[in-house]
């Protein structure tokens, strides 16, 4: 399997095209409010999953749980958010990760973690 680097530009399912737009159109009062980045974090595995309350960031960047959110609300915008999640995060080992959308920039960002298994096979004789 051939693997495509992770900026391609992909076209987005319908709902998710729609969740995007939702989010960007909210960048101009976000701005008003002093927010500079937005963030939902997801975590999972063994088939269960969950999203965290969307978090907002006056921060020159944003890293999770190393940025201290503010004290407003756009909780209008978390079931926007939670269409951009990865489907899948949360099967098998799971994964982890952040939806982040940059104010500045009016970009929004996926970055997802899997977690996976590994192991070594040893066969000698004795």
């Amino acid at each position: 399997m051939e693997n495509k680097p992770a900026n391609l530009q992909q076209a987005l399912p319908p709902e998710q095209a729609a969740a995007k737009a939702a989010i960007l159109a909210e960048c101009d009062r976000l701005t008003e409010a002093g927010i500079t980045f937005v963030a939902v974090y997801f975590d999972g595995s063994g088939d269960e999953g969950v999203n965290e309350d969307i978090k907002c960031y006056c921060s020159e960047d944003y890293a999770y749980e190393e940025s201290e959110a503010q004290a407003t609300n756009f909780s209008h915008m978390q079931e926007h958010f939670e269409t951009l999640v990865p489907y899948g995060y949360e099967n098998g080992c799971g994964g982890f990760g952040d939806v982040i959308l940059n104010v500045k920039t009016r970009k929004i960002t996926v970055e997802r973690n899997d977690r996976f298994e590994d192991y070594t096979t040893s066969n000698y004789e004795v």
